[in-house]
């Protein structure tokens, strides 16, 4: 069977291709607020040592009193609300990529916590969660005879 030869696309529509993709208005998205609230997840790291679990949220530009920590069982729920700073009357976004509104994580932890020591601690931008682990839940090494 003879090989096709294969027909060069013109250079010109390889061009007017890329030229509707990066042109308005899907390129660069355009910076407009939808009409319902936003709701978001801020980034978590989640660690453990033998004594307690660690999780760390990035959640910058949140007031301390817009959190709300709370455990129910062996489930840890932060949530609270970001409100970016305004605008000058003046100004025109060309591009916003901070979100504000509502938001929630909640994490199953693998074992229990004992509620009365957890301890919030907020400090530049990061929301960092202590939670002790209970007795039985910590790990020990058991010799084999």
């Amino acid at each position: 069977m003879p090989l096709m030869k294969a027909t060069p696309i013109p250079v010109k529509d390889v061009d007017r291709f890329f030229d509707r993709f990066f042109d308005a208005p899907l390129w660069p998205f355009p910076a407009t607020k939808a009409t319902s609230e936003v709701l978001w997840e801020p980034a978590l790291d989640f660690s453990e040592n033998p004594k307690e679990y660690v999780v760390r949220f990035d959640i910058p530009g949140v007031a301390r009193d817009d959190f709300d920590v709370a455990m129910n069982g062996n489930l840890l729920t932060v949530s609270g609300k970001r409100e970016l700073n305004r605008r000058e009357k003046d100004e025109e976004v060309l591009w916003e990529e901070r979100i504000e509104g509502r938001f929630t994580r909640t994490l199953r932890l693998p074992g229990m916590v004992q509620e009365a020591k957890i301890e919030a601690l907020y400090n530049d931008g990061i929301l960092m969660i202590k939670l002790p682990k209970m007795e039985q839940a910590m790990r020990s090494k058991i010799a084999i005879k």
